[in-house]
């Protein structure tokens, strides 16, 4: 876990390998359509299905240790790894520098699940469920972490690498204020990664990360402004490095009639302007729009150059939402939920 150091690639970068190869595993995609089918499923009907598809291989091997909810769950976050890993096997380079650097997001999710974990006081063995070893930390190293014995065990596995001063920020009470440091370091990051290189998708690959920034923040927006929190504490939530950082920050701790006829005009609002003026208990319809809107821009920008990152990108997202939208579907069918509610909550682009 060294200090981010930006490599310098001397050769043209050659993207027509990784980009043959992504399209080819985006066929394998679930299609949007079979959402609603999954919805009239039943749990043993949804892991048959999935036995169908790329999920067999993990839905096979771990079927003889779990069953219903947990064995789909435990099948989508190993595949996703699995998936995520193959990406990084078959790319070299720049390639394999900024995937890795994209993914890099799973380690602040695996960090945040185990330090959740001993918040909680969970055992090692139920975190280990929600482990998804698709970053830069392998499974043996994150296996060690969740067997600690407190928060504080973690935190000093940590020592000298670029983690330690967001983990530092834990004050023995509260975890919100080290994950939104690690929230920060990853997009701080992300951007210094971006910015570092010069292939031709380079500029187009950091406008996707400052527009994903600036949907981050805006949900932040939404949940908070919703729930009438001061601006001060809105804005200390807030990532910095959007396009629309500045513009953003101006909105926290707005009345919340205000803060939605204020976001008029932005290139977001059509995605989300019928559910935004709606009188809503929640934002769960909202974000799911948002998080929608994400996938289609980065699809988007991968048209303006199919032979960078950009293709590259637009499948490594919509591969995570496929898994969370299948998680999505198993946890609500095994909580009872009515389908109108579990589909609120889904991404479909």
């Amino acid at each position: 876990m060294p200090v981010l150091r930006l490599p310098k690639f001397g050769k043209p970068v050659k993207y027509a390998y990784i980009t043959g190869r992504v399209r080819a595993m985006k066929t394998k995609l679930i299609p949007n359509e079979m959402y609603a089918r999954m919805l009239n499923m039943d749990i043993p009907e949804i892991a048959r299905y999935l036995e169908e598809t790329q999920y067999k291989e993990e839905i096979d091997a771990l079927a003889k240790d779990y069953s219903g909810a947990e064995l789909i769950e435990h099948a989508t976050f190993a595949n996703l790894a699995k998936t995520y890993r193959k990406l990084l096997e078959v790319s070299i380079d720049e390639p394999q520098f900024l995937i890795l650097e994209y993914l890099r997001r799973w380690d602040i999710w695996n960090i945040k699940t185990i330090l959740r974990g001993k918040f909680y006081g969970a055992s090692d063995s139920e975190i280990m469920k929600y482990i998804v070893p698709a970053g830069e930390l392998d499974m043996e190293f994150l296996e060690g972490l969740a067997k600690k014995d407190s928060i504080n065990d973690v935190i000093a596995a940590f020592e000298g690498t670029d983690f330690a001063e967001a983990l530092s920020k834990y004050d023995g009470k509260f975890l919100a204020s080290v994950e939104n440091a690690l929230d920060k370091l990853y997009y701080f990051r992300m951007e210094r990664a971006v910015g570092g290189t010069l292939s031709v998708g380079g500029g187009l690959l950091l406008k996707y990360v400052r527009r994903e920034i600036d949907i981050r923040n805006l949900i932040t927006l939404f949940r908070m402004n919703k729930a009438g929190i001061e601006a001060s504490i809105v804005q200390e939530n807030l990532i910095p490095g959007g396009k629309l950082g500045e513009e953003l920050s101006r909105m926290a701790g707005q009345p919340y009639a205000d803060f939605v006829r204020g976001l008029e005009g932005y290139p977001f609002w059509s995605a989300i302007s019928d559910v935004a003026t709606a009188d809503l208990d929640g934002v769960s319809r909202i974000e799911a729009r948002l998080k929608a809107y994400l996938i289609r821009y980065a699809w988007s920008l991968s048209n303006y150059h199919p032979l960078s990152i950009l293709p590259v990108l637009g499948y490594i997202v919509t591969k995570e939402t496929e898994v969370a939208n299948i998680r999505k579907i198993v946890r609500g069918k095994e909580a009872g939920l009515p389908n109108e509610l579990i589909e609120e909550q889904m991404v479909v682009a």
